[in-house]
């Protein structure tokens, strides 16, 4: 189990071969990857990230941990970033790996929808004219709801 908070962009590609290359006992492999992506009514110049280091990291940490428990993976991999990122900049990657896809698609999609609402990190999205802190929504509220 391996979680990356960093500031560099990573190669997706390259990340789910060295992945999968580690995983010959399993049968199936999930990934899926975020990407910054521009607002829809307004251009927007980039996202910047801020997040506290050990805090956050105790927290993925504790969510990958709770992944692992709830199913039977041979592997998690979570790669969040922080700082800078411009539309299109890939801004985190989760991997899991299970004997069967059931468990690979559950676990995968449950550490999204903690990462994406639980997660301490904070997003600020800045235009030309404005430069705003992106809020919870409801929606990944209600995706929550699912895994209690």
């Amino acid at each position: 189990m391996k979680v990356r908070i960093q500031k560099k962009a990573f190669d997706f590609g390259n990340e789910a071969n060295i992945f999968a290359t580690n995983q010959a006992n399993m049968g199936a492999i999930v990934t899926f990857s975020g990407i910054v992506r521009s607002l829809a009514d307004i251009r927007l110049s980039y996202m910047d990230i801020e997040h506290y280091p050990a805090m956050t990291e105790k927290t993925i940490t504790k969510i990958v941990n709770e992944a692992a428990n709830r199913w039977s993976l041979g592997d998690i991999l979570v790669i969040h970033r922080f700082g800078r990122l411009a539309p299109g900049d890939l801004i985190m990657m989760v991997a899991t790996a299970s004997k069967h896809r059931k468990e690979a698609f559950e676990a995968a999609e449950f550490l999204m929808d903690y990462l994406k609402s639980r997660a301490p990190f904070w997003k600020k999205e800045v235009t030309k004219h404005s430069r705003d802190w992106v809020v919870s929504k409801a929606a990944d509220e209600t995706a929550l709801k699912r895994w209690r």
